[in-house]
């Protein structure tokens, strides 16, 4: 890409958070965090995860008018319901949703409440629908596992956190990439190895049977906010042929998660810039919600196209989750 990249310049809605805990609710009063957002029929649906007061968390469903303003998610009933056993004794986090033919599936990240940190989310697992908003499970064991890749056959860690996009295949048939959040930190005093994490992909032609992993993203040592962990890559491919990501970086700037761009001509290898040029949205100090961390990124196209970014903040999702629109583009060299 000739050392440039192309970079979005993102307004948050003054509005933050658009969906905050409801002090009401016995499933979402203590965290919404992990939103993952589809346009149908005019509104959004927005899943994420709440958290309870007892630490346990399901996944929920809120709803919003594309075109009012300001923009506004309100909690609906019935939620999808809370899928699967997959050893989630304790969590059921991350949905990513996607149509396959005439079924929606969504895929979660269970976790089974054990200490062994980043090593007790032990598969992603899925639930199917035929209207996207009542979910079945489809089986108890986990479609996609963290022991995939060639440089960490022996992990066992994953998160969902991320996008699925489609590509044709010369014979006509449709290839599903799935990108996801590779956990591979073990317990230690070393945030370093305690947090680590990678950005990587998998392919399925049905969207039950995922094989071809890669890393596609690693922490780098030389930027400070990105040498602990990088997860959660939601990636999108422009009518151009680009690809973007909008992915979560752990540094020891920090400490905790800040958001970062990259491009990519072919959606494996990707241009992430100097490691600052590249931040897109940032902790802000002088906000409530957004003071320690950001999140947890997905990206819809709104209006002329214009991406929309739905996120979380602080205490991952304690104050709830907000949204920021790209205004400007620029494009910065290395």
């Amino acid at each position: 890409m000739n050392g440039a990249l192309a970079h979005f310049d993102w307004i948050r809605d003054p509005g933050n958070p658009i969906l905050p805990p409801a002090s009401d609710s016995s499933s979402d009063n203590s965290r919404g965090m992990n939103p993952f957002v589809l346009a149908v029929d005019g509104r959004y649906r927005l899943y994420y995860s709440g958290g309870d007061a007892d630490g346990h968390h399901r996944l929920c469903l809120a709803t919003a008018d594309i075109d009012k303003r300001p923009l506004a998610a309100a909690r609906r009933d019935p939620r999808p319901r809370r899928p699967g056993n997959l050893r989630r004794k304790k969590w059921c986090v991350l949905p990513c949703v996607h149509r396959f033919g005439k079924l929606w599936h969504l895929y979660y990240t269970g976790n089974e409440g054990s200490d062994l940190g980043l090593q007790s989310f032990p598969g992603i697992g899925l639930s199917v629908s035929e209207d996207g908003i009542h979910y079945e499970r489809y089986s108890d064991q986990p479609v996609i596992t963290g022991d995939q890749t060639a440089e960490f056959p022996n992990n066992r860690g994953i998160a969902g956190g991320g996008s699925i996009i489609e590509d044709v295949l010369p014979d006509g048939r449709v290839r599903y990439r799935r990108y996801y959040t590779l956990a591979t930190g073990t317990r230690s005093d070393d945030v370093r190895v305690d947090e680590e994490k990678h950005c990587a992909v998998c392919h399925s032609t049905n969207g039950v049977d995922w094989t071809d992993h890669r890393i596609i993203l690693s922490p780098r040592g030389d930027i400070d906010n990105e040498d602990i962990a990088v997860a959660a890559p939601f990636v999108w491919k422009e009518a151009s042929g680009t690809y973007r990501m909008i992915y979560c970086g752990i540094g020891s700037r920090w400490g905790y998660y800040s958001m970062s761009e990259a491009v990519s001509d072919d959606g494996y290898r990707w241009h992430t810039g100097d490691g600052r040029a590249n931040l897109t949205l940032t902790p802000d100090s002088a906000s409530s919600g957004e003071s320690q961390m950001v999140e947890y990124p997905c990206v819809v196209a709104e209006g002329d196209s214009r991406p929309r970014r739905f996120y979380c903040g602080n205490g991952y999702g304690a104050t709830g989750i907000g949204t920021a629109v790209a205004q400007v583009v620029t494009t910065p060299s290395d």
